[in-house]
């Protein structure tokens, strides 16, 4: 016998995704009905989070999967042992809640096995596979299920773009002398962006998905190790213009957005959350081309199927 257990899912990378973890996870396990489960590439940092989670509930059921979101291979062997977990554990195959939230800044090139770049196989490609291997037990919830794609405002920093193999796969920004780093960072959030638009729109012309939501969620400028590999001299200047601003937010401030996104009311799909206190905005203008964000679609589902292949 299968029992139904709501099954919630969160990417774990920064201190923001620990808060997040943190805040989802303890809203969810309030219902014996919730059980949930993180992905992140650090074992040691996936053991604390469920280590802390399970200090609050003991009876709270909490899976941790080792992924490397910039390596294809790891997400299917992801994919195989999520599926054992939810057999194992007599778990109704869906998933309620996906907040892709993962994210690096790289300053330096690196390349997957895939040969992509590293920062864009991150922060976009991955979710997209993710998104793409989970759509099916998405699909499968017995209630309203849903997508929460995380970007940054710093995708208005992007005036145009191109959607084709070249880019996506971040293989034209390796032509540069010096690693473009800041403008890949924008470009990966604005294709975020991207995808979760067109996703509403698929979903809107089909009847099966009728009961999935897709939204994206910006925490704004939060004070988080994202900017590591920056000379600290530069990163700490940056958190002081913030700060001096009042623009700069506590990790525990800057999640609410993606909790926001997370459990607005079923209906709501296509939306882009800022700031917290419930707040939606308008993305950039370049964000609602639909022609781009086709172009860009075709292109993910290719490297998609091509990994699929290779695999």
């Amino acid at each position: 016998m299968l029992f139904w257990r709501r099954v919630f899912m969160l990417f774990l990378v920064s201190c923001i995704s620990l808060a997040l973890a943190r805040n989802s996870t303890k809203m969810h396990i309030e219902n014996d009905n919730s059980c949930g489960f993180s992905i992140g590439r650090s074992s040691e940092r996936l053991s604390k989070v469920i280590s802390d989670l399970k200090s609050q509930n003991q009876d709270a059921c909490l899976k941790g999967f080792e992924v490397n979101l910039a390596s294809f291979e790891s997400i299917l062997e992801f994919k195989q042992s999520l599926q054992q977990w939810l057999q194992d554990s007599n778990l109704h195959s869906s998933v309620q809640l996906l907040i892709n939230n993962a994210g690096i800044l790289a300053t330096s090139r690196r390349l997957t096995s895939e040969g992509y770049d590293e920062m864009l196989a991150t922060n976009y490609i991955g979710a997209f596979c993710v998104t793409k291997v989970l759509l099916p037990l998405l699909e499968n919830s017995p209630v309203p299920s849903r997508v929460v794609n995380v970007t940054s405002f710093t995708h208005w920093n992007v005036c145009c773009m191109q959607a084709g193999r070249e880019t996506v796969s971040g293989k034209s920004f390796m032509k540069s002398k010096c690693y473009p780093y800041a403008h890949i960072y924008e470009y990966s959030k604005l294709c975020l962006l991207l995808f979760s638009y067109e996703l509403h729109r698929k979903i809107n012309l089909t009847t099966k998905s009728h009961h999935l939501s897709v939204v994206a969620a910006d925490p704004g400028a939060v004070k988080t190790n994202i900017m590591r590999e920056i000379p600290s001299c530069v990163s700490q200047m940056a958190f002081i213009v913030l700060k001096f601003l009042g623009l700069l937010q506590s990790s525990k401030t800057g999640v609410c957005s993606i909790l926001d996104a997370a459990l607005a009311p079923p209906g709501v799909s296509g939306v882009y959350f800022f700031g917290g206190n419930g707040r939606s905005l308008n993305s950039s203008p370049l964000s609602y081309d639909a022609d781009l964000a086709k172009e860009l679609w075709v292109t993910s589902c290719n490297l998609f199927q091509e990994s699929q292949l290779a695999s």
